[in-house]
């Protein structure tokens, strides 16, 4: 994915959805996020039974409506879709900082690296509420 800066005319009409690079660039950072969760040692162990595959289709899926894409998130709620995954705090922070690297790695500016950061980490209390809150 190559980030795409508004510029010109109608710049103001650029949505995240777009400057991200719509549904490929989206899923894009998806890939590279997951393969970094996949490599750590701390978080990679909770995807060990994990269908990958679906994951990086609905955190696609996610990612793109918050950016206002016409992709829909239509799996289960998020604190039903994880109440078999013991996050902790600890999980949440590292995970929160590989999707930085990863939107990093594509040159998302800052800006709207956090919008797509904030859309992830509103869900932090139905990612814990299965865990352990250390």
């Amino acid at each position: 994915m190559v980030y795409q800066e508004p510029t010109g005319v109608g710049m103001s009409q650029s949505t995240l959805y777009e400057r991200l690079g719509g549904h490929d660039g989206i899923r894009a950072v998806v890939d590279d996020f997951y393969d970094r969760l996949l490599e750590d040692d701390l978080v990679g162990p909770l995807f060990e039974d994990a269908d990958l595959e679906r994951l990086r289709k609905t955190q696609t899926d996610f990612l793109c409506e918050a950016a206002g894409g016409p992709e829909t998130y239509d799996a289960a709620p998020v604190e039903e879709a994880h109440s078999h995954v013991p996050f902790t705090e600890a999980h949440i922070e590292r995970a929160v900082e590989h999707l930085q690297d990863s939107l990093d790695a594509y040159d998302v500016p800052e800006s709207d690296a956090q919008a797509v950061v904030g859309a992830v980490a509103s869900y932090r209390a139905e990612l814990l509420a299965n865990g352990d809150d250390d």
